[in-house]
């Protein structure tokens, strides 16, 4: 049997409870920490804490980040359409959640 090489991917897994810095957020987006700032003021993040001036995010918040700016850049949305969009996401898959729970919660 011959072994097959595949490439690593880089990358990282984040769980809720952890925390990023502004700084290492705006890293792992490829973005300079003002559009990081940017986010956070249009209300798409939320700061989970300030140490001493420096921003700290949960870890969910590079998911979200992530997707935010791939809506701006890509699809040319306003970061108040993004907001937006991003509220109706979660707003489906709560609905598909509750709808394979059956339908228990609205």
């Amino acid at each position: 049997m011959s072994k097959v090489n595949t490439p690593a991917l880089p990358g990282s897994i984040f769980e809720e409870y952890a925390v990023i810095s502004l700084h290492d957020l705006s890293r792992m987006c490829t973005v300079e920490t003002h559009h990081i700032v940017e986010l956070v003021d249009e209300g798409i993040l939320d700061v989970a804490a300030s140490d001493g001036g420096d921003w700290q995010f949960r870890g969910d918040a590079l998911r979200r980040a992530q997707l935010a700016l791939r809506l701006h850049r890509d699809l040319e949305v306003n970061l108040a359409g993004v907001a937006l969009a991003l509220e109706l996401m979660e707003e489906i898959d709560r609905l598909q959640r509750a709808l394979r729970r059956g339908g228990h919660e609205t």
